[in-house]
């Protein structure tokens, strides 16, 4: 799986941005929300990082861990089951100095102390909300061969329009980049500029060492926040340096996001362009592969495996083991693992949680603008 270590360690903040799909996050967190099929969000993130020969990965969680803990395990899938380094999920109140924190600062003040301990000369901060296939190792060498005292991962993208009108106070949602051949030479907190703009895609790399530093002087100055606290007062005195990704992105910022994301991947070149690359692996679920009982029509659909389809099922993403009964009409929808349409239900824009019903003979539609949701084992 891994060809070489690279000399550097994750660190991965799963809860940031639960607060935008409060629907999606009610009994987790962002990094274990489902997507494309079979996998997590946080399956991008770590596979991304192993594939690299990261080998030292550890997720800095708040509330609603307890998916992520059963769909990580021990981290066999990713190679991650190891004596020295491996996975490691720091729960608030694991030991008497690990608390639960509000922003980036506090959490990492929280684990110095096992930062300090560790033998990688750099540290890779990123959280979980996008779905990519990253080359962590030309993000490293870039910042090794640029002699940045910290690089900054963006993309080129309008900005979000609910980034723009947020529905609470978010002090540190989002940032844009001013970048001068290479360097940063501002950090825009929360902007709300027009057209496409250098989105941080909050993926940094920079020294441990020069992290605890940071971290020590921020936090003893009563700091919360990354970008806001410590990189944009910053970027005059440090080597601030812009690494710009070209590749896919799927960025989850709403409910509506995570439906759109989703059914582009039934655009093949939009899968290749996820996929085409090193694996993605993700927790293994023994299951037979997907059946087509006669009569089923399906078309232009994502299946994983364990789904039984004997209805009719268009433009849909399924995942493993749900059950589209005889006469159930299902187009446009994104239906999580083990949903059940019963027979002659019908249903369009929906999106279904875990193990979700909907009962015989039902409607149930939105639209392209406002995706019905269903909630976890809930029953329509």
């Amino acid at each position: 799986m891994v060809n070489s270590n690279a000399d550097a360690m994750g660190i991965i903040f799963p809860n940031s941005y639960d607060s935008l799909v409060p629907e999606l996050v009610s009994e987790r967190l962002m990094a274990s929300i489902p997507f494309a099929s079979r996998y997590r969000m946080s399956d991008f993130v770590i596979s991304s990082m192993v594939n690299c020969g990261i080998d030292n990965i550890s997720l800095i969680v708040r509330k609603n861990y307890h998916s992520l803990m059963d769909h990580l395990g021990s981290g066999r899938e990713w190679d991650l089951t190891r004596k020295n380094g491996g996975l490691n999920i720091v729960p608030p109140f694991a030991q008497k100095n690990i608390k639960v924190y509000n922003g980036r600062v506090e959490a990492l003040e929280s684990i110095k102390r096992f930062i300090q301990s560790q033998k990688e000369k750099y540290v890779v901060l990123s959280d979980a909300n996008i779905a990519m296939n990253f080359d962590f190792k030309a993000l490293l060498d870039a910042h090794v061969e640029s002699g940045a005292d910290v690089t900054v991962v963006y993309n080129r993208q309008e900005i979000p329009e609910n980034f723009k009108n947020p529905a609470f106070d978010a002090k540190d949602m989002y940032f844009t980049l001013d970048i001068d051949n290479g360097r940063v030479t501002k950090l825009n907190m929360n902007s709300v500029s027009a057209g496409v703009q250098n989105l941080g895609m909050n993926i940094f790399v920079l020294e441990r060492e020069r992290l605890v530093t940071l971290i020590n002087e921020a936090y003893l100055q009563g700091r919360i926040f990354f970008e806001r606290d410590v990189l944009a007062p910053k970027v005059n005195e440090l080597n601030v340096q812009g690494f710009l990704y070209e590749g896919y992105v799927a960025r989850i910022n709403d409910v509506r996001s995570y439906f759109k994301e989703n059914m582009k991947l039934l655009d093949e070149k939009n899968l290749d362009a996820l996929f085409d690359g090193p694996p993605i692996y993700t927790k293994i679920r023994d299951d037979n592969p997907t059946r087509y009982m006669n009569g089923s029509k399906v078309k232009n659909t994502m299946a994983a495996d364990g789904c039984v389809i004997e209805g009719e099922v268009e433009n849909c993403v399924l995942f493993r083991g749900v059950k589209i009964e005889k006469g159930a009409k299902v187009k446009n929808c994104v239906l999580m693992q083990d949903t059940v349409v019963e027979a002659g239900a019908d249903i369009e824009y929906i999106i279904t949680d875990k193990n979700a019903i909907i009962r015989e003979g039902k409607k149930l539609k939105g639209n392209d603008t406002f995706q019905v949701y269903v909630a976890k084992h809930q029953v329509v």
